[in-house]
């Protein structure tokens, strides 16, 4: 979903478009003790492009989150979670926010790629080599479980490459396809390579996967059948549903004036103290 419509009820303000919405909320989030820097390359296209948000005297070793927006394969911009990334940094650690390439420009798994590339060249150039925790939410949670559980995105290495994966409100089984888009985004060849449960059986990095109760665009059932798939297998992975929160206000707590709303940073910033510095798996 592009628009983060839960901006408007946020600020009380109506506003003309979505951009304008996001420019409040990021605006709220600026702060001084957190550094950015912008349009760093991990590929070559313009989309192939990621921002880092570092605290201000961060420390060397201060642990590495990739953040993977959603947006329905089709839409999204980093520049429109400057929000997380503050509140990341804020928490101590270094945020990088990727973009990749979006449907009709490219199909799946080509989305899924660009992220695994993404993920390669921030935990070689800003983490110095150490795991990173992996975050996505929504569409962005289905690519980071890919990366995650599937061993052809970073050629069997997801457990030294990645300390732990966060999904939040992802879509993990979302088979048979039931919009047109859908189908042309996920062609038939390899829809079934693009459904993240199918790869729970295997070695995984530890999981913590959050889901609203009041969700109505991904059912938090995605998020149970994977909990118990990767825990069915051997692997850690924890479950946390939140009562009465949605798609959209479960992302959006992550910014301060909506912090109320689902305790959506604090569970990702204590796993990612738990998991800093440790192999995934």
């Amino acid at each position: 979903m592009s628009c983060l419509r839960f901006l408007l009820f946020a600020v009380l303000i109506v506003l003309p478009g979505c951009g304008g919405a996001v420019g409040v909320v990021n605006s709220m989030s600026n702060t001084d003790a957190v550094a950015v820097e912008t349009g760093l390359a991990y590929g070559q296209g313009p989309r192939q492009r990621y921002d880092v948000y570092r605290p201000v005297g961060a420390r060397a070793d201060a642990p590495v989150v990739v953040f993977l927006y959603g947006g329905a394969w089709s839409s999204g911009d980093r520049s429109m979670y400057r929000f997380v990334g503050n509140a990341l940094a804020e928490q101590g650690f270094v945020a990088a926010i990727p973009d990749y390439r979006l449907y009709p420009e490219v199909r799946f798994p080509d989305f899924v790629e660009d992220a695994a590339r993404a993920v390669t060249a921030i935990r070689r150039d800003v983490a110095g080599g150490r795991p990173v925790v992996v975050v996505g939410h929504s569409a962005g949670a289905q690519i980071g479980a890919l990366i995650a559980l599937d061993d052809r995105y970073l050629g069997g290495a997801a457990c030294g490459i990645i300390s732990g994966f966060v999904g939040i409100a992802g879509p993990y089984d979302f088979l048979p396809l039931t919009s047109e888009r859908y189908r042309r985004i996920f062609p038939e060849a390899t829809r079934d390579q693009s459904q993240p449960i199918n790869f729970a059986g295997g070695r995984a990095p530890a999981t913590l996967l959050l889901h609203g109760s009041s969700d109505r665009t991904v059912a938090a059932k995605d998020s149970r059948d994977l909990a118990r798939a990767l825990q069915a297998a051997g692997n850690r992975a924890e479950l946390r549903i939140y009562d009465g929160v949605g798609h959209i206000n479960i992302v959006g707590a992550i910014a301060s004036p909506l912090r109320g709303q689902a305790p959506t940073l604090a569970d990702i910033s204590g796993f990612v103290r738990e998991r800093a510095g440790r192999p995934g798996c």
